[in-house]
Order: structure tokens, then C-alpha cells, then sequence
């Protein structure tokens, strides 16, 4: 990520090891009546019907139920989808930063560590672990470590030390992971098993590591439904990341199904990007950390999944069609 990146110098400010975690947030009950369709009471018609129209970003989305695909597919996310992650991450990665003691400053008295609310900013804009920290050495200054007593200063050297940093996060992430104590987001394994049950195909796409995603799958849903799968791929399967739309491609493509007859599931504007770039439509179920984004693109967003049957998501998927 070149240092000279203006948007992400403005959006990022340097990141503070003291806030906290309640800090300039928005709560998800405030949030709940936001959400547009909304899957609480309300008056008819249904969201889910062809009525529920919104204009977003001056396309037109209109309505030909008719015209529209049948849903083959739907494809989730894993992290921020399938289980909220990032303040998982995040610790694994302040971890990382300490046990390398990694300091960016020769003046820094500890070693690096991201605050809440910068990684939420840094997690929402850029995909993928070694993005994030080529990113942020870029902007602000490759750092000393037990790695390199002196900043590395060449391309061979970086990569080494944000590659064996990588490692090391990863390996401890699957330690929190087999904890016991990380539980899938309200609805998901439902979902998963409605789909599975109708005959439709069922994929994840990661930007993650493929070793952390495996076992993050295989501990939150389980090996059945894990090896059930009809696609599965994670960050190593592709050369470039989200908002990079390659993965959600790569996966129509190994589905045998087009984008327009595939529906995402995506928590962050970066996962959306990704699957509008392929042509799928998307809908979000947002977190703490994302419920603030800009999701005009997606044809419908949640809280959760908990009260979402695959039959809405049908409707959904039959209702909107962009127009040419």
C-alpha cells in the first residue's frame, strides 16, 4: 500500500492504545430500526415484496419477478458473518506485536498496539492481514523487532518480517478459536442447513488465511457441514483481495452458476464491493464495527440472521434486478 494514500491518511488517524470500547459508538438498538427491508412488524406491504424499492447511488433497481434468476446459491463470509471477529483479531495481532516487540518509533516505549476504534477503520478499508500491515508501516515507518533489530529497508526483508508476524497472529488466533468460547452469529447454521436442504448450492469466501478459516469453520459449524460444502475459498485461493471481486468470480465459476443467481452474505462495504464487482447481489448483516458503513448497494441489510429464512432471501433475490 503505497504511504502516499491521502483517503486512508484522513480516515485512519494514528492509533490510540487507550479507548475504549464504548467510545463514539452507535448501539445496536438504535440501529435496529435503520435496516432497510426490516424483518420487525410492520405495516403491509412486506419488505419483502416487489413494493420494497429503493433507489441507490442513481441505478434504478427495478422490479420483474418474472425476469429475475431463481436463487442457486448463497455464498457467506466468514469473518464478521458466520461469528464477529475483528476484536478476536485484533488481539491476536496487538499479541503478535508484543511478543515480537514490534515498535515503529525508536522514541515508542511499548511495543505496537491497535486501538478499537483504529481497527475497526483499518479492518473495514482493508482486506486481508499482510495488506494491513504493509499498509500501515507504509504510512507509518517500517519498525524494529526481535526480527530486525533495525527497520527493514529493502522488499526481501519486509516481506519477511510481515510474513512471519502473519504466521505467528494466525497460529494464535487458532488458539482463541479452539478455546471453546467463540460461538456463530444468531441464525447462520440455520440458514446453512435451509440451504443445504433445498438442493441450492452453499459456499464461504474468506479473505482470511486458509489455515485460521478451516479451523474457524470447522470448530463454529462444524466438520459436516463444513465438508458439505459446494465451494469453499479463503485469501490464499486468490491473488488479490476484497473489495477485489476475483474470489466471488472464482467461486461462480467453480459453482457453475452465474453472479446474478448467487446471493452473498457480507458484513463490511469491502465485502460488498467484492460481490457487486462479480455482479451478485448482496445482503449485509453488520456488526458494531460496520453498522455505520455506507451499504446503498446492498439490496437488503440486517442486525442478524435470526429471523431471516432462506424463503425471504428467495423473494429478495427475485424482487430486485438492476436495470440495464
Amino acid at each position: 500500500m503505497a504511504s502516499s494514500s491521502s483517503s486512508f491518511t484522513m480516515l485512519l488517524s494514528a492509533p490510540n492504545p487507550s479507548l475504549s470500547p464504548s467510545s463514539s459508538r452507535t448501539t445496536l438498538s438504535t440501529l435496529r430500526t435503520t435496516f432497510l427491508p426490516t424483518l420487525s412488524s410492520s405495516p403491509s406491504p412486506s419488505p419483502f415484496s416487489p413494493t420494497a424499492i429503493t433507489r441507490r447511488r442513481g441505478k434504478s433497481l427495478l422490479v420483474s419477478a418474472a425476469a429475475a434468476g431463481a436463487l442457486q446459491a448463497l455464498i457467506f463470509d466468514c469473518d464478521g458473518v458466520i461469528l464477529e471477529s475483528e476484536h478476536l483479531h485484533r488481539q491476536a495481532y496487538n499479541d503478535a506485536f508484543s511478543h515480537f516487540n514490534v515498535r515503529c518509533s525508536s522514541s515508542a516505549t511499548e511495543p505496537l498496539n491497535w486501538g478499537l476504534e483504529f481497527y475497526d477503520e483499518l479492518q473495514n478499508r482493508i482486506g486481508g492481514g499482510k495488506p494491513k500491515m504493509r499498509w500501515y508501516f507504509g504510512e507509518y515507518g517500517w519498525p524494529t523487532s526481535r526480527i530486525f533489530e533495525t527497520p527493514p529497508d529493502n522488499k526481501e526483508d519486509r516481506e519477511k518480517l510481515v510474513d512471519i508476524i502473519q504466521d505467528w497472529k494466525t497460529e494464535r488466533y487458532k488458539e482463541i478459536i479452539k478455546s471453546g468460547t467463540v460461538k456463530p452469529r444468531p441464525g447462520v447454521l440455520r440458514l446453512m442447513d435451509e440451504t443445504k436442504a433445498s438442493g441450492k448450492k452453499l459456499a464461504i469466501c474468506s479473505a482470511a488465511t486458509k489455515s485460521s478459516v478451516v479451523l474457524c469453520l470447522e470448530n463454529l459449524i462444524g466438520i459436516e457441514r463444513f465438508q458439505g460444502l459446494d465451494c469453499f475459498l479463503a485469501g490464499d485461493d486468490v491473488k488479490e483481495k476484497k473489495p477485489n471481486p476475483s474470489i466471488y468470480l472464482t467461486a461462480a465459476k467453480k459453482l457453475g452458476v452465474s453472479g446474478g443467481d448467487c446471493l452473498v452474505v457480507e458484513d463490511s462495504v469491502i465485502g460488498l464491493q467484492a460481490a457487486t464487482g462479480a455482479g451478485m447481489p448482496c445482503i449485509i448483516t453488520y456488526t458494531c464495527s460496520t453498522a455505520n458503513q455506507d451499504f446503498k448497494e446492498a439490496i437488503a441489510k440486517f442486525p442478524d440472521l435470526s429471523d431471516v429464512r432462506l424463503k425471504d432471501l428467495e423473494i429478495l433475490l427475485q424482487s430486485f434486478v438492476p436495470a440495464n
